[in-house]
């Protein structure tokens, strides 16, 4: 457990921010947490091209920034994001307007790669998140959602199939049975419903989500990168292997490198020292 003091350190560094401009969403960092907010409230965030080009750059941001150890995406206003722009995207390739033909991913960009060796990644739900506003934090960390966020795979009602490797994603968070009915049927779920299914990790009253979320980076902030890193690939790995050689292979290599590392150092001495580690 958290002593006093850690926490009022989390609870200063919480309140600090330093900002950089984007045309549809905001970056700023919070203490050792980056959070990136999707700023298309007119139209509940749905997803561009340039949007998507702008998440890519804010990622790449955070990863650079060794005083970041965690990135928090949420949505401005009443929404996550409503899933594709349809005016800008859908309407525009069906009109035959080459910008619309790679409006989502532009130049193929690969957002599970991306997603990959994005720092941790936490989804913060305000509201509806449907479409790619759904599939495109099914490969985060954490997600956690607002009492008023609304989960749906609008694809079938689209006349689409999901992306962004959602199908795979969607099944391992949830079960087969509940993916195959969330994706066959379109329906809208709840955030209970969301909980009670293994989609989020928690939901909080709307009032306490930012604070949550932001709480949820600090802590995962408060460990060593290298780990973090090593962490998500092994969980990535892993989750789908069925030989436990091979699994425990790529544990001990993961180790190994671990255990030579001056994060482990850190930890070891600052054990010993009965102090708080650290790492940034």
């Amino acid at each position: 457990m958290r002593s006093s003091t850690s926490a009022n350190r989390i609870s200063v560094r919480l309140q600090q921010s330093n900002s950089v401009s984007y045309e549809t969403l905001l970056y700023e960092t919070r203490g050792h947490v980056a959070l990136i907010t999707l700023n298309r409230p007119d139209r509940l965030n749905a997803w561009t091209g340039q949007m998507s080009l702008e998440q890519a750059d804010a990622f790449e941001r955070a990863n650079n920034d060794p005083a970041v150890g965690a990135v928090v995406m949420t949505g401005a206003g009443r929404g996550f994001c409503a899933g594709a722009d349809i005016q800008d995207a859908f309407k525009a390739r069906l009109d035959g307007d080459a910008k619309g033909a790679d409006t989502l991913l532009p130049g193929g960009m690969d957002w599970i790669a991306l997603v990959e060796r994005t720092k941790p990644l936490i989804a913060a739900v305000n509201g509806p998140a449907v479409g790619v506003g759904a599939t495109m934090i099914l490969p985060f960390d954490v997600i956690i959602a607002s009492e008023e966020a609304k989960f749906g795979m609008f694809f079938v009602k689209m006349g689409l199939v999901p992306e962004l490797a959602s199908s795979h994603y969607l099944e391992r968070r949830v079960g087969f049975a509940k993916a195959s009915e969330l994706c066959l049927t379109g329906d809208l779920i709840d955030a209970q419903e969301a909980l009670a299914i293994g989609l989020v990790n928690e939901v909080t009253p709307p009032h306490r989500l930012m604070e949550r979320a932001l709480e949820m980076g600090e802590i995962i902030a408060g460990n060593p990168d290298l780990q973090l890193r090593m962490i998500k690939k092994l969980l990535r790995e892993n989750g789908t292997e069925t030989d436990t050689t091979v699994i425990q292979e790529r544990e001990f290599t993961a180790l190994q490198e671990a255990r030579e590392s001056p994060e482990h150092a850190e930890a070891v001495d600052a054990f010993l020292n009965k102090r708080e580690p650290n790492f940034r």
